[in-house]
């Protein structure tokens, strides 16, 4: 027995009228009639009398016809009790700089959106801070680049495949001399000045592992471990940079100001995984969290938001 049998008898006898109660609820009149016979079988009963002017019910379907009526109301009440229902709470999300220009209000909005009455502590820092903070449990969820840390923490964490970013060689078009290119390799950087986060961090732990594959030596003339200061001294001709396009994010003039070539050597992009307290440590509002992060990131990258940022799919 189904609710929509409920429904569909409920209706019958509310209008008189089979020809009525389909049109009514949309339905070919055959199908309707095929359904209460359904009901009818199951219950080893007739519910209705039927005649040239219409439908009544039985000694049996008056009797059915109101506990059905009240199951309905029941179902209804219960619909409007899971719906109105609030997931409660806080979580404390951890985003490197880079992500949190592109993810971070999305993630905001999606959150106020979805689950108004989970607040939502966000932490901005370098991604090998944030995984020190997830290792102390100060953090329910990061973004994270560097497969090194989550290897040796794989047996604490639940780590997912989020997505893999390009590389981009940045500079300023105002203080630097130009470059028409929109592709380089790593060998054509040559002496180019960079400015890098320094070793312990995501980034700088992958490039590092693209100059060794490259057998290319970098010029790094300064290492800045803040994306706003490192953005800032490559503005004013300070340096270069090998960022994600995310880099640029927060400037509302990142054309007029920087021009970006892509890495095209083999294997430098920029891995970022999803990165949490185990399961079974997570509340229910961190785990929903972790699914609208995950959702939020989806649209970012599929609405052409997050340049050179390609998914990540994986087996679940």
């Amino acid at each position: 027995m189904e609710l929509r049998q409920l429904r569909y008898f409920v209706r019958v006898v509310e209008l008189g009228s089979m020809s009525r109660a389909a049109l009514d609820l949309d339905l070919v009149q055959s199908a309707l009639s095929q359904q209460i016979s359904r009901l009818e079988g199951e219950l080893a009963t007739r519910l209705l009398q039927r005649s040239p002017r219409g439908v009544t019910p039985t000694e049996a379907g008056v009797a059915f016809f109101r506990e059905a009526q009240l199951t309905l109301r029941h179902a209804e009440q219960a619909v409007r009790a899971a719906q109105q229902s609030r997931l409660t709470g806080s979580v404390t999300v951890g985003l490197a700089p880079t992500t949190a220009s592109v993810l971070g209000l999305p993630l905001i909005r999606a959150m106020r959106m979805r689950y108004p009455e989970v607040r939502l502590h966000m932490v901005e820092s370098m991604s090998g801070y944030l995984a020190g903070m997830l290792n102390a449990r100060e953090l329910d969820i990061a973004v994270l680049f560097d497969a090194r840390l989550a290897a040796q923490t794989t047996r604490r964490w639940s780590v997912q495949p989020l997505m893999e970013e390009d590389l981009f060689f940045i500079c300023s078009r105002r203080h630097a001399a130009p470059v028409q290119r929109e592709a380089l390799r790593l060998a054509d950087l040559g002496e180019a000045p960079l400015i890098l986060p320094t070793g312990p961090h995501g980034l700088r732990s992958t490039l590092d592992a693209a100059f060794a594959r490259a057998r290319f030596t970098p010029n790094v003339v300064l290492e800045i471990d803040s994306l706003a200061m490192l953005m800032e001294a490559v503005d004013t001709g300070l340096g270069a940079t090998l960022q994600p396009s995310a880099a640029v994010g927060r400037f509302a003039d990142a054309t007029e100001r920087f021009h970006l070539a892509r890495i095209t050597d083999d294997g430098v992009r920029r891995v970022n995984k999803l990165c949490s307290l185990s399961e079974d440590e997570l509340s229910p509002a961190a785990l929903a969290t972790r699914t609208v992060l995950a959702d939020c990131v989806r649209q970012c990258v599929q609405g052409g938001a997050w340049l050179g940022a390609t998914l990540t799919h994986h087996e679940d």
